[in-house]
C-alpha cells in the first residue's frame, strides 16, 4: 500500500516496545541500567558539591563543568526513571503530550551539551594559548554569557524540531524505542518526510558541526601551542588540562556524527536505540569519571572533603 492510502491516526499516547521483549533480558537490563543511573546520580551530584563548596575549584573550567553535570543530570532523568518503569512492567505506554515533553527536554539537553563542549574547548584553548590574561578573557561575564547561550540555542532547536515533528499525521502509535526519540516518531508518520529529513540535517549541522569546528579549531591551537613548550613537564601539564575533556568530546561528537549525518539509508532503529542508550545512561555515568582522575584539583578536593566528614566521627 501506498503512502497516500494509509489512514491518518489520532493518538492519546504512545506504546514503546522498548530494548527486549524477553522478561529475562528486561531484568538483566534493569539491574544494569539502575546501577549506571546511581553511578550517574552519584557522580554528578558529587562533582557539583565539590565545585559548590572548594574555592579552588572557583574558576571558568569548572563553572562549565559543573554546568555540563548539572546538564547530564537532567538529561538521565528525562529518560531513565521511565525506562526502567517500563523494563519490569507488560504495557510501556506513554501519554502524547508526556512523549511531547520529553522529546522536547532531551534535544534541548542535547543539545546544549554539545554547545557546552565546544565553550568547554574555547576556554582550554585560552587556558594553554594565553595563560597569563586567562581571567582577564574568561571573566565572570562571558562564562554566564556562554552559559545561557548554549541553553538558549539547546531551548530553540529543539522547539523547532519538536514543533515539525508532531505537527506531522501518524499512521499508528507504537514506537520501536524505550523512549519518545525524534527519528523513531517519525517513523510513524503517514506522509513524506523529506522536508524533516533536511531539517534535521540542517539542525544537525548546527548543533554538532558547529561546535565540532569551535572544538577542532581550538584544539589545533592548543596543540600548535604545546609544540612549543620546551619541557617535558611543561607539555605534560598542559596534555593533563585538556585530555578529559577531549576524551568527552571524541566519545559524543563520534556517536553524534555517526548517528544523525550519515545517509538514512544506513540507519536502523536498532542502532538508534543503542546509540541513545549511550547519551542517555552512559555518558552521563562516564562524565565524571574521565574528568575526576584526570583532574588534581577535583581529586584534593574529594580528598578534603572526605577528611571533614572523618573529622566530624
Amino acid at each position: 500500500m501506498g503512502q497516500e492510502n494509509k489512514t491518518q491516526t489520532w493518538v492519546s499516547e504512545f506504546i514503546l516496545l522498548g530494548l527486549s521483549s524477553n522478561w529475562e533480558m528486561q531484568v538483566f537490563l534493569f539491574v544494569l541500567v539502575l546501577t549506571m543511573y546511581l553511578v550517574t546520580l552519584v557522580g554528578n551530584v558529587l562533582i557539583l558539591l565539590l565545585i559548590r563548596l572548594d574555592s579552588r575549584l572557583h574558576n571558568p573550567m569548572y563553572f562549565f563543568l559543573s554546568v555540563l553535570s548539572f546538564v547530564d543530570l537532567c538529561y538521565s532523568n528525562s529518560f531513565v526513571p521511565q525506562m526502567l518503569a517500563h523494563l519490569l512492567s507488560a504495557r510501556k505506554s506513554i501519554p502524547f503530550y508526556s512523549c511531547v515533553l520529553q522529546l522536547y527536554i532531551s534535544l534541548t539537553l542535547g543539545g546544549s551539551e554539545f554547545f557546552l563542549l565546544g565553550a568547554m574547548a574555547y576556554d582550554r584553548y585560552v587556558a594553554v594559548c594565553h595563560p597569563l590574561r586567562y581571567t582577564v578573557i574568561m571573566h565572570g561575564r562571558l562564562c554566564l554569557g556562554l552559559a545561557a547561550g548554549c541553553l538558549g540555542a539547546g531551548f530553540t532547536n529543539s522547539l523547532m524540531e519538536t514543533i515539525i515533528t508532531f505537527r506531522l499525521p501518524l499512521c499508528h502509535n507504537v514506537i520501536n524505542h524505550f523512549a519518545c526519540e525524534m527519528l523513531a516518531v517519525l517513523r510513524l508518520t503517514c506522509v513524506d518526510i523529506s522536508f524533516n529529513k533536511v531539517m534535521v540535517a540542517i539542525s544537525g549541522f548546527l548543533v554538532i558541526m558547529l561546535p565540532c569546528f569551535l572544538v577542532v579549531f581550538s584544539y589545533a591551537r592548543i596543540v600548535a601551542a604545546i609544540l612549543h613548550i620546551r619541557s617535558a613537564q611543561g607539555r605534560c601539564k598542559a596534555f593533563e588540562t585538556c585530555a578529559s575533556h577531549l576524551t568527552v568530546v571524541s566519545m559524543c561528537f563520534g556517536t553524534a556524527i555517526f548517528t544523525y549525518l550519515r545517509p538514512t539509508t544506513g540507519s536502523s532503529a536498532e542502532q538508534e536505540k543503542m546509540v541513545a542508550l549511550f547519551y542517555a545512561v552512559v555518558t552521563p555515568m562516564l562524565n565524571p569519571l574521565i574528568y575526576s582522575p584526570w583532574n588534581k584539583e577535583v581529586m584534593h578536593a574529594l580528598r578534603s572533603l572526605l577528611g571533614k566528614f572523618s573529622e566530624k566521627r
